[in-house]
C-alpha cells in the first residue's frame, strides 16, 4: 500500500504574466533554479527531456511543449538484493537453481521483517555468484509458505538441490544468516 506523504506543486514561470506577479520571489525563484531539481526529496530524480516543437504544419508557429519525468529510484534501491518471487517462479528459480538458495518470507506490514531486510540485501551483495537471494511476500504468495509451513515471519529457509535444508525463524543478526550460508556453501 503506497501512501503519499507531500504534495508539492510549483508554478510555471513562463505561465506568469511578469516576474512582479509571480508568487515566488525572484530570489526563491533563482535558489530553486540553482539547485536542479528537487534535493530535499532523496530517492526522486528529475530528468529532464528535450522540448519538442508542435506538430503544427506552419513553420512560424512558436508553440513549444516542455516535458520533465520524476523517477523514482527507491524501488531500484529496494530490489538490488534478494529478488522478489512468486508462486510462477518458484520452481525454476529456486527448486531447480544449481546453486543454493536463501529464501526469506516476509509481509510488508511486518516489523521484524523490515529489520531484516538490509541484512539480507547485504549478504546478497556479499554471496553474489555463489548463493542465490529471493524474497517470497506471504501476503501475495500464500501456498508456497504453506507448502513449507512458514507459521511465522520472517522465515528465512535455505534450498540446496531443490530441498529445504535450513529455516531460521525471527530477526536475527547478520552473523547467524551467515553460518547458514557457509554451510551450504
Amino acid at each position: 500500500m503506497a501512501t503519499v506523504l507531500e504534495t508539492l506543486t510549483l508554478p510555471r514561470c513562463s505561465a506568469l504574466p511578469s516576474r512582479a506577479l509571480s508568487p515566488i520571489s525572484t530570489s526563491s525563484a533563482s535558489s530553486l533554479t540553482s539547485r536542479r531539481g528537487l534535493p530535499q526529496f532523496r530517492g526522486l530524480k528529475l530528468t529532464p527531456t528535450r522540448s519538442l516543437r508542435s506538430l503544427s504544419s506552419a513553420p512560424s508557429s512558436k508553440l513549444t511543449r516542455r516535458a520533465g519525468l520524476v523517477v523514482c529510484e527507491a524501488q531500484e534501491t529496494a530490489v538490488s538484493g534478494a529478488a522478489p518471487i512468486t508462486d510462477a517462479s518458484w520452481k525454476s528459480l529456486v527448486l531447480e537453481s544449481e546453486f543454493p538458495v536463501l529464501v526469506e518470507f516476509w509481509a510488508p506490514w511486518c516489523g521484524p521483517c523490515r529489520m531484516i531486510h538490509p541484512i539480507v540485501d547485504e549478504l546478497a551483495k556479499q554471496y553474489a555468484g555463489k548463493v542465490k537471494f529471493y524474497k517470497v511476500n506471504t501476503d501475495e504468495s500464500p501456498s508456497i509458505a504453506t507448502e513449507y509451513g512458514i507459521r511465522s515471519i520472517p522465515t528465512v529457509i535455505m534450498f540446496k538441490n531443490g530441498e529445504k535444508k535450513e529455516a531460521i525463524i525471527g530477526a536475527v543478526p547478520k552473523s547467524t544468516l551467515t553460518t547458514s550460508i557457509e554451510k551450504f556453501l
